[in-house]
């Protein structure tokens, strides 16, 4: 299938659809650090460009005829760090997305978000938007550890199909799940050269010290060294702070499924704000090949009858 990007971000999203087989025409964002990274690791085109200028891109995408849309339409105004606010810019992206889908009517769509995008009422018009253009929608959060990533992030997917039934992708989704949480260590081994690691918190009524042998927490875009006063969480997996290594922005990278060969180009913060809003290669490659199977077997029931 033929695929665009939308909201590539540095390519999360990307890879994993196309480790899956899927063709990717091209991708698009605005945000020139991703861009960059992007460019690094990919030979089909990136285009820059302010997605809220819808008819600039639908024109161009109606040109390329996709089979599939995917994207990430930035998330800050419904996400739980910070201020939430509804009916912010970001929030209009999203909606900027849900046009674009709908004047180029790809077969299929995949919007990935924060897993409280249902507490937005932008979300509900723009569900309702991609129902009214004949959409079929399976909708869900899904928690990242189960799908092979080292890693409890848990991100709403919304999955689109033309003239299909609600849910129509849930069974496929939900049979291949893991029945444990991948760990750390399960995914890298004893690469990392510790046991524990520090992840930075949002505050610190929160843990910081995790083990290798449960899921990492949400790698998010702030990645800061153990301060020297740290003081124990009850919660934290030891209290030897000379055990404890702080993860460089590479094995950030790992966590979030990116393979060691991908390359990241930039300054520091920049590098771990891309590493830190990428959805995790895995987990796109999942949805990914959920979609393929049922695909597959659509094409089989149809040549059948």
């Amino acid at each position: 299938m033929r695929l665009i990007d939308l909201f590539s971000g540095c390519g999360g999203m990307s890879l994993g659809f196309q480790n899956a087989g899927f063709e990717i025409l091209a991708a698009y964002d605005n945000w020139q650090p991703a861009i960059d990274i992007y460019r690094k690791n990919f030979s089909h085109p990136i285009i820059q460009q302010d997605l809220s200028d819808e008819q600039k891109v639908i024109q161009d995408l109606k040109e390329k005829k996709p089979d599939i849309i995917v994207g990430g339409p930035p998330c800050q105004d419904f996400s739980i760090a910070g201020q939430r606010n509804f009916e912010g810019r970001r929030a209009n992206l999203t909606m900027s997305y849900c046009q674009i889908v709908t004047a180029v009517m790809p077969q299929w769509f995949v919007m990935e978000n924060v897993y409280n995008i249902e507490k937005s009422p932008i979300f509900e018009k723009v569900i309702n938007r991609f129902k009214s253009a004949g959409y079929g929608i399976t909708k869900r959060v899904w928690d990242a550890s189960y799908m092979g990533v080292p890693q409890m992030r848990k991100r709403y997917f919304v999955i689109g199909k033309i003239n299909e039934k609600d849910d129509f992708l849930m069974e496929s989704l939900l049979s291949r799940l893991s029945k444990k949480q991948t760990t750390v260590r399960d995914y890298l081994g004893n690469s990392l050269g510790t046991d524990f690691y520090y992840m930075h918190p949002r505050s610190y009524q929160r843990r910081a010290i995790f083990s290798i042998d449960e899921p990492s927490s949400t790698i998010r875009g702030v990645n800061r060294p153990m301060p020297e006063n740290y003081k124990k969480h009850p919660a934290d997996k030891t209290g030897e702070f000379n055990l404890v290594k702080s993860l460089s922005s590479k094995e950030r990278s790992l966590i979030q499924t990116f393979p060691k060969t991908f390359k990241f180009v930039g300054s520091k913060a920049n590098v771990e704000q891309a590493i830190g809003n990428a959805v995790p290669v895995k987990m796109a490659e999942y949805i990914a090949k959920a979609i393929i199977n049922y695909s597959s077997n659509d094409n089989i029931t149809r040549h059948r009858k």
